[in-house]
């Protein structure tokens, strides 16, 4: 019987809640500037940029490698500063049969909370829990960050 797993990744960033969040809502176009290191490109496949429904095609590194995924944007809040984003297809869906990832952001202190929460359901028992994913997250939001900081 399949089994949904959560996994949660929080990271502590200095720029404002409502910035940070802006980034990832409205400015998923300049991704490979934000994060250059993990980011190499962002295509839009279906839709506008920011309408929900819209397919995006990432090229990312991913320890070490060179992947790539296709994926829809479910749900915005933006009241609640929170994006949901779905993997249609691509290397994360050679291990994972489903998988969910929610960005959520909340102001903390002088800066923000970036959550990620990964919603993911192996294929089978041998693949591994998707630590590294948590990684690339955090050091992705940390990318941002610091493109946010020096954008002033």
């Amino acid at each position: 019987m399949a089994q949904i797993r959560r996994m949660d990744c929080k990271v502590e960033v200095k720029s404002s809640a409502d910035r940070f969040f802006d980034a990832f809502n409205t400015k998923a176009h300049l991704m490979p500037k934000m994060s250059t290191r993990l980011i190499s490109d962002v295509k839009l496949l279906q839709s506008d940029w920011n309408s929900l429904g819209s397919v995006r095609m990432w090229d990312y590194a991913s320890q070490g490698k060179s992947a790539a995924c296709k994926e829809v944007r479910e749900n915005v809040d933006e009241k609640n500063r929170t994006i949901i984003y779905s993997i249609l297809e691509g290397e994360i869906s050679n291990y994972y049969k489903t998988w969910k990832s929610t960005l959520n952001v909340t102001p903390n202190g002088e800066g923000s909370l970036a959550k990620w929460t990964i919603e993911y359901e192996k294929k089978n028992d041998h693949v591994p829990e998707p630590l590294n994913y948590c990684d690339f997250y955090a050091i992705w939001s940390k990318d941002v960050d610091a493109y946010l900081l020096n954008a002033k």
